[in-house]
């Protein structure tokens, strides 16, 4: 079969390499899938940096997000258990964890489903509680993980506003459904989201960006609002000053979603099931903005990496290839 693989770390464009190598060989609890997408993330990039939380062994296969076909012809969303990735015409998972692609969705949609929009559902709903009739800030609104953020907000009836770079994002995020869309190159983050509130600020703000993001956050949330640290895209990694969230009266909160498949898996089930009924009924519906075959992957998983994508990039392969 043909997979995607990296001998040594470094920029994904210069150390991934397309190559045949056997089909890998599921160990105990594993199900060998049949990728028919995969959905490139940012963590993509940072694996291959070495600089991801996870550090598999050289040489690995990226993706760690797919859409796939177990041997009896199910079609499942699946996180593939590294080394053996995703950017492959086969890959490994854990056969506990599999869920059931939704009907409404194709494969590359159905792929970009799990990451992004379980860490924006346990973000906005386990962690900040966010309510009907709340306001809503999203940084990188117009990004994977800011789309899902957008449409999951939009879901829960509430005003969002999106913080975008560029007039191409900014047309991104206002088609996801934004209510008042920023433009952090054009203009001051701060006064125009505090105009658009008339002063008071934002209930929850949904950050993967850090950096400057988060300091822009700590200034606009509003009494009793909630900042959800997701990540760090921008590259800097903030240091909130607790004095101010105590005098501001505010709430920082993390979210690792990856630990609920671990401390609370019956949640990302029930997750999954809450994100197929907004599938169904068409509230949310993923942003694949791109889709590329096999072979344009490590050029697609350098533009993720480069910040450059709106919305989700996947790659897409033809049923039925690999031997």
């Amino acid at each position: 079969m043909q997979a995607w693989q990296v001998h040594e770390n470094g920029e994904p464009s210069k150390v991934m390499r397309l190559a045949e190598v056997e089909r890998p060989t599921p160990g105990d609890g594993q199900v060998l899938l049949r990728v028919r997408a995969a959905n490139i993330n940012f963590p993509d990039a940072l694996l291959c940096r070495g600089q991801y939380q996870v550090r598999p062994p050289l040489p690995f296969t990226p993706g760690v997000e797919i859409c796939g076909e177990t041997e009896d012809g199910r079609r499942v969303i699946a996180n593939p258990a590294l080394p053996h990735g995703g950017f492959a015409e086969y890959a490994l998972a854990d056969s506990r964890a599999l869920l059931p692609a939704p009907e409404s969705l194709d494969d590359a949609q159905a792929a970009a489903l799990h990451i992004g929009y379980q860490t924006g559902w346990f973000g906005l709903h386990r962690r900040a509680r966010l309510e009907a009739g709340e306001t809503l800030l999203v940084h990188a609104a117009a990004g994977g993980v800011g789309s899902a953020a957008v449409q999951l907000g939009k879901a829960a009836g509430a005003t969002v506003i999106g913080v975008v770079g560029g007039p191409d994002k900014a047309a991104v995020a206002r088609e996801l459904g934004c209510d008042v869309v920023v433009d952090r190159r054009a203009e001051d983050v701060v006064a125009a989201v505090k105009e658009a509130t008339g002063g008071r600020g934002v209930d929850v703000v949904y950050d993967p960006v850090g950096g400057e993001a988060y300091t822009q956050s700590a200034k606009l949330v509003a009494f009793e609002g909630r900042i959800v640290v997701v990540g760090f895209a921008g590259g800097t990694i903030p240091s909130p000053a607790l004095n101010h969230a105590l005098v501001k009266n505010y709430s920082i909160v993390g979210l690792h979603w990856g630990l609920y498949n671990t401390k609370n898996p019956a949640l990302v089930q029930h997750c999954h099931e809450q994100l197929t009924e907004l599938a169904a009924r068409g509230a949310i519906r993923p942003l694949v903005s791109e889709r590329v075959p096999l072979d344009g992957a490590a050029a697609a998983v350098q533009r993720v990496a480069d910040g450059v994508t709106t919305g989700r990039v996947a790659v897409v392969l033809e049923k039925g290839a690999g031997a």
